[in-house]
């Protein structure tokens, strides 16, 4: 794969290529700022200036391959191999897409959304092409080329983000001189690069589409003006729910059970509101259980309604706190 990036070929057609798509550049009104970034950060990468070039991982280090990423869990070849391309047409094509579709989602979505679309987009897109490999091995012992393929580019995420943009467009669009409805224009750019380019990555490109597909999907379904952001929060809810089980169900009882409920005389809280699972004794305010049908400070019913207390030689009254204790300890001793 060296002979791919080597400085010789770079220097052939990248500066007439580059013009280009500065050009193309300069003539915004508006720079979008993420997208610059994405544009300065794959250029870089290819040309490897000075002393990066000593310090970046090659295209051999970082190419995606299901396998090595699955067997040996180098995930830099999951997060890295977009940014790399193999040769200046590769870059060139990629880039100036990267600028046309940028420039209006970003313009369209804001930098912040259209940043967090981006992130999005790449790890789904990588995530779905490392499933359908790996899906083809298991369910079709289909391993090549798919499974230990190489692949670099950043065309699944421009996938995706064709798809996020087709889906704001009405009419048709002009596939390569060819006019199809603006939904299906994704798929008929696949098969059409896949004809005339066949060495392309075709399942990184299915991949790209079915993100943004999926991006769609949940950034309708789910109600969020983010999907990464809805999945954050979905997941975050879906890793705490066996805590709030324990604390709904189980942690009342305990705090009753073991004694250690509000201390006689302590704060009420607001009339109208009740902590789950737990009653307070209209005596003694202690929270019992709900499996309890007696306090278990004071023994007072659970379902009484007025207490009548012991009459004494002087007049009727509560309860006292050693009263109360007395009782418990008769309790605790039937």
């Amino acid at each position: 794969m060296d002979g791919y990036y080597s400085s010789n070929r770079r220097g052939r057609v990248l500066p007439i290529l580059a013009l280009h798509v500065a050009s193309q550049y300069h003539r915004l009104g508006w720079k979008p700022p993420v997208t610059t970034g994405l544009l300065l950060a794959n250029t870089l990468l290819y040309l490897r200036p000075g002393p990066l070039d000593r310090h970046l991982p090659t295209i051999d280090q970082v190419s995606f391959n299901s396998h090595l990423i699955l067997k040996y869990g180098d995930l830099k070849r999951f997060f890295l191999s977009p940014f790399y391309h193999m040769d200046e047409t590769h870059i060139f094509y990629n880039m100036l897409s990267l600028l046309w579709k940028g420039v209006q989602l970003e313009t369209l979505m804001g930098s912040k959304e259209f940043a967090l679309m981006v992130t999005a987009l790449l790890g789904m897109s990588q995530g779905i092409m490392l499933g359908l490999a790996k899906s083809l091995l298991l369910f079709f012992d289909y391993e090549t080329p798919y499974y230990r393929q190489y692949a670099v580019g950043f065309s699944g995420v421009l996938f995706g983000m064709k798809v996020v943009l087709n889906s704001v467009s009405d009419g048709s669009t002009n596939v390569y001189g060819v006019e199809v409805p603006s939904s299906h224009a994704a798929w008929a750019e696949l098969i059409l690069i896949q004809m005339f380019v066949p060495e392309s990555s075709f399942l990184g490109h299915l991949s790209g589409i079915l993100a943004g597909l999926l991006y769609l999907w949940l950034r309708n379904s789910l109600a969020g003006p983010n999907p990464l952001t809805v999945l954050l929060r979905k997941f975050t809810g879906i890793a705490t729910w066996p805590l709030q089980f324990v604390q709904r169900w189980f942690l009342p009882w305990r705090l009753g059970a073991s004694g250690r409920g509000r201390r006689v005389g302590g704060s009420r809280p607001p009339r109208g509101r009740h902590l789950s699972g737990v009653w307070r004794c209209p005596i003694c305010t202690f929270d019992n259980s709900e499996f309890l049908d007696a306090c278990e400070m004071c023994s007072t019913e659970r379902y009484a309604r007025e207490f009548t207390p012991v009459q004494s030689p002087n007049n009727s009254r509560e309860p006292s706190l050693e009263e109360v204790r007395l009782r418990r300890l008769e309790r605790l001793s039937r």
